[in-house]
């Protein structure tokens, strides 16, 4: 195989091919014209063909100079846009995300770093909240909502059908051992807004009686479990937050029953063009660890 001429030569005669100019080329690449002119020399020499005419004010392509300048400006093209791709930072961009607090505390944080791992261009920006209906701050991209997605946003994506569970202290679920019956006499932790999801629960267990009234009641299913954990109450939760606690057994599910949430959660976005990249990729992620 025959040897290429050197990659600086290659480099001069595309620079001054594509300016028509020894001294436009020996500018751009902080070279002497004289040394543009070497350049030059050397690789005529080595491939035995006249690439530039020398005119008296200039110079000017030979056929073959001007078929060949094609080609090396391509090749150059093409590995400037290899080496971009492959090693070229990527540019920043900054992504804020606002999710229920319950959200944010339990799935979102403990597992962004997989998130980051992927796009490591990006860089998210995390705030909570209890109940959230707006994009009220003009700095969100993305609020992760609870709700019935009748919002005014024009991006908005159901991000699961939710179904919520039962779920106490271990020693809770041991006075619950005669069945589920024993509900009538149990200290309901209640998250405010979700109430409906305990007659349902009652009639998935065949329970007749009337739901007792709440013992305790809180605004987040992350207030609910952290009460619970510490060894008192019952609540129904969505099973997307019980599992890491259930998995570690600080909590328990007394009864392998679920009923659908009365409300699911939405990934809403109100991009600008500049975000709008970094929104699909959280999204199609966040909808993934959901499922």
């Amino acid at each position: 195989m025959r040897r290429l001429p050197h990659v600086t030569w290659l480099s001069t005669f595309e620079a001054a091919a594509r300016h028509g100019s020894f001294a436009a080329a020996a500018d751009e690449l902080s070279l002497t014209p004289a040394a543009v002119s070497q350049h030059i020399k050397l690789l005529e020499e080595t491939l035995g063909m006249k690439l530039f005419k020398r005119l008296p004010k200039g110079v000017e392509l030979t056929d073959i100079g001007q078929a060949y300048a094609q080609p090396v400006r391509q090749s150059f093209v093409d590995l400037q846009t290899a080496t971009d791709g492959l090693f070229q930072t990527k540019k920043q961009t900054t992504l804020h995300v606002r999710a229920s607090i319950s959200f944010g505390v339990i799935v979102l944080v403990p597992r962004l770093h997989e998130f980051r791992a992927l796009h490591p261009e990006i860089n998210v920006v995390v705030s909570t909240t209890v109940w959230s209906d707006r994009m009220s701050d003009a700095t969100i991209d993305v609020d992760i909502r609870y709700g019935n997605g009748d919002w005014p946003e024009r991006d908005i994506w159901q991000l699961r059908r939710g179904h919520a569970c039962l779920i106490c202290s271990p020693h809770v679920a041991s006075t619950l051992q005669e069945g589920p019956s024993q509900l009538k006499n149990a200290d309901i932790v209640n998250i405010v807004g979700s109430e409906s999801d305990w007659p349902r629960m009652f009639g998935e267990l065949g329970v007749k009686s009337v739901v007792p009234s709440a013992w305790m009641s809180v605004e987040s299913s992350l207030l609910a479990l952290e009460s619970i954990a510490a060894g008192h109450g019952i609540a129904i939760v969505d099973t997307l937050f019980t599992d890491s606690y259930v998995k570690r057994g600080d909590l328990v599910v007394p009864f392998e029953k679920a009923v659908p949430t009365s409300q699911n959660f939405y990934l809403v976005a109100d991009p600008d063009r500049k975000t709008r990249s970094a929104v699909e990729c959280f999204r199609d992620w966040i909808d993934a660890i959901v499922k």
